[in-house]
């Protein structure tokens, strides 16, 4: 049990380290409220699970292993966070954005495209793949089964994840009423973007 609460330790100090992930889900929750932000922590857990589960049955080591394969979906990742960031940036320069966020009832199209957003990131991010196969290994008790108890700290990392997120997109709405200035709107926007667009950039170059 002592190995199981350190791993729990270390995933909330990683859950709560700036990431994509929030980047992605607090624009979300800004522009639709906190039905869009859960749809991207519900696309980021699916995808993050999807590592977890590749990792376990040994599939994700063949990513760790090639390195034409790792690259290709590290490039194929930074260039996706990048795009998302410039998107509304060169709408905005076009006039077709909105001066202000949508309302937090958004359709369903809406909450679809916002859980493939989160999916497709973390889907596109192999040091997900990567870090469950060099650091879940080190927390499995001698003479445990390596499948049931990788699968254990998979869901584990995913919970207090979706906890993290979750909370962050029910921050973001209760902040609504004064987010929605068109001012503060455009700027944290733009801000969003420019963050996405960073992360996505240091990818490409191996920060």
């Amino acid at each position: 049990m002592d190995g199981i609460w350190a791993f729990v330790a270390m995933t909330v100090l990683l859950s709560v380290s700036p990431g994509p992930d929030d980047v992605l889900v607090l624009r979300a929750a800004l522009r639709g409220g906190a039905r869009l932000g859960l749809a991207t922590t519900a696309g980021v857990a699916v995808g993050t699970l999807a590592w977890g589960v590749a990792a376990a049955v040994g599939l994700a080591a063949v990513v760790g292993r090639s390195a034409p394969v790792h690259d290709a979906l590290s490039l194929a990742g930074a260039g996706y966070l990048v795009l998302l960031g410039v998107v509304p940036l060169v709408a905005e320069l076009r006039g077709r954005a909105a001066p202000v966020p949508v309302p937090p009832r958004c359709s369903r199209g809406g909450a679809g495209r916002a859980f493939a957003a989160g999916l497709a990131s973390d889907l596109l991010s192999p040091k997900i793949g990567v870090f469950y196969l060099a650091v879940v290994p080190q927390f499995v008790p001698d003479g445990a089964s390596t499948l049931q108890w990788s699968l254990l700290l998979c869901a584990l990392d995913v919970a207090v994840a979706v906890g993290w997120l979750t909370g962050l997109s029910w921050l973001a709405h209760a902040a609504v009423a004064w987010l929605e200035r068109p001012a503060v709107v455009r700027w944290t926007q733009r801000a969003f973007s420019a963050s996405l667009i960073g992360i996505g950039s240091a990818s490409v170059v191996g920060l």
